[in-house]
């Protein structure tokens, strides 16, 4: 196989039904015939597409190893239908979890950064809730500045009266966003449904290794959250790499080298684990 991308032109996906159904855009790379490991599933973060500086470089990655690669857009993101205003972290989830049941690789690492960190997390309850024959293994997680519970954690406790006003009465509020002249919109379906789809309020058991990669000087998500999450992991084996003068996004190339450094790192330990002893 070689090493262009799988193919320019997404393949879409219906999810949901009725007035809920939208079209979901996913780029899918197969894995070289007779390569076992693992499947890449890249997750974004919110406002973030699957044609981003880091989710590019994974697919590159899996290109080079011979792996398979999946990369969606959520609803209301990049190519994907729907509207973004009726975004939630369930219907963003439901989403991932479509696309992976319908590609149905047998096992997967996933790689979410910032709400697709979040994403990700959940992901691992549902499959290891959902199991069976139609959902895959899950083989490890590389989390880029994750944001889990950032909705609650992040934003709630700091949002202001004219906010809280704004969502009252309209419905959502607008922030002013670094990385777009449009700005940020937080919903209250968005804040609402955040508080059920917590994962800082127990044990997280994703039952495989977790790495988990930090900048120190992001903006967004504070490298306290970070450390606050692996608190959460107790049971699994986790890594948590600092990056001193990281920013949230974490794109310069010292940055994605170590995300690629880091994928490699599950990748070998998904196989020394199926392994016999």
């Amino acid at each position: 196989m070689s090493d262009q991308m799988p193919d320019s032109a997404p393949q879409f996906l219906t999810v949901g039904e009725g007035e809920a159904a939208r079209e979901i855009a996913m780029l899918v790379r197969p894995a070289q015939a007779g390569n076992g490991a693992p499947a890449l599933v890249w997750l974004s973060g919110y406002r973030s597409d699957m044609s981003g500086t880091k989710a590019v470089e994974l697919d590159g990655l899996a290109a080079e190893l011979g792996l398979a690669c999946i990369r969606l857009d959520y609803s209301g993101h990049g190519l994907s239908g729907g509207n973004f205003g009726e975004g939630t972290i369930s219907r963003w989830l439901e989403e991932a979890l479509a696309v992976i049941r319908h590609v149905a690789p047998d096992r997967v690492i996933l790689v979410g950064s910032s709400m697709g960190g979040w994403i990700a997390l959940r992901l691992a309850q549902e499959l290891a809730r959902q199991g069976g024959v139609t959902l895959p293994k899950l083989a490890g997680m590389v989390l880029i500045a994750p944001a889990p519970d950032f909705t609650s954690e992040l934003i709630e406790p700091k949002l202001k009266a004219k906010e809280r006003k704004s969502l009252a009465e309209r419905g959502y509020f607008e922030e002013r966003s670094q990385y777009s002249p449009e700005p940020n919109i937080y919903t209250r379906a968005l804040i609402e449904d955040g508080r059920k789809n917590r994962v800082l309020d127990g044990i997280i058991e994703t039952g495989c290794p977790v790495h988990i990669l930090q900048g120190m000087k992001d903006a967004d998500v504070p490298h306290a959250h970070a450390m606050k999450l692996v608190e959460h992991l107790p049971a699994d084996d986790v890594v948590l790499t600092f990056v001193r003068d990281g920013d949230h996004r974490l794109s310069r190339p010292g940055d994605i080298a170590l995300l690629l450094s880091a994928v490699k790192g599950i990748i070998r330990s998904s196989t020394n684990r199926q392994m016999p002893a």
